[in-house]
């Protein structure tokens, strides 16, 4: 099955914004967490397959990597642009707080 096939065989639901997010989400969650090297190309491989949609979170030590793999994929035109992805995270519980909340999401966003 082609990328494009596969993209449009994943349902999708449209969010009040607007966007739609598929209901279908590569996890990035994995313990113990594979090197970079490693997670890297798993991620690609991903995109290459037609995943569009990946859940990350900070404690799970995989956003710069996924990064990463974003970046290398806009490279080789894998995709054109980062608004093709739909990429979500969490806030931990402890820096639901305020004045914890902003500095977590700019590192995260980061």
């Amino acid at each position: 099955m082609s990328r494009a096939m596969a993209a449009k065989t994943i349902p999708e639901v449209v969010l009040n914004s607007g966007h739609k997010m598929p209901n279908l989400g590569f996890g990035t969650g994995t313990l113990p967490l594979p090197p970079s090297h490693v997670l890297i190309p798993a991620f690609i491989e991903a995109i290459k397959v037609g995943y569009r949609h990946f859940d990350t979170a900070a404690c799970y030590g995989s956003e710069e990597p996924l990064g990463e793999a974003i970046a290398q994929a806009l490279d080789q035109g894998l995709i054109k642009s980062r608004s093709e992805l739909f990429v979500t995270s969490k806030l931990y519980c402890n820096e639901a707080h305020p004045g914890l909340v902003l500095p977590a999401l700019k590192s995260s966003l980061q």
